[in-house]
């Protein structure tokens, strides 16, 4: 299943940067959740499994920014 996401997230990729996530796709219960990305340093799109994906810092709702450096050893 494809989901577009309106509006879109802003998310940080591991080892891609800042972005936002345009959609969400679903292969179903096997697999890992698909952000499809477009990052915020060169446009490009990335496809970026869920465990590679973390929803950006924002002050006003409490949430500071993502420990991705625990997430070096992912292997997802």
């Amino acid at each position: 299943m494809f989901t577009q996401l309106n509006p879109p997230l802003p998310v940080t990729v591991i080892d891609r940067g800042k972005g936002l996530a345009l959609a969400v796709i679903d292969y179903g219960p096997e697999h890992n959740l698909i952000w499809v990305t477009a990052l915020d340093a060169n446009g490009e799109i990335w496809c970026a499994p869920n465990p590679k994906v973390r929803m950006q810092e924002n002050w006003s709702m409490g949430r500071g920014k993502p420990d991705v450096a625990m997430d070096a050893g992912d292997s997802g």
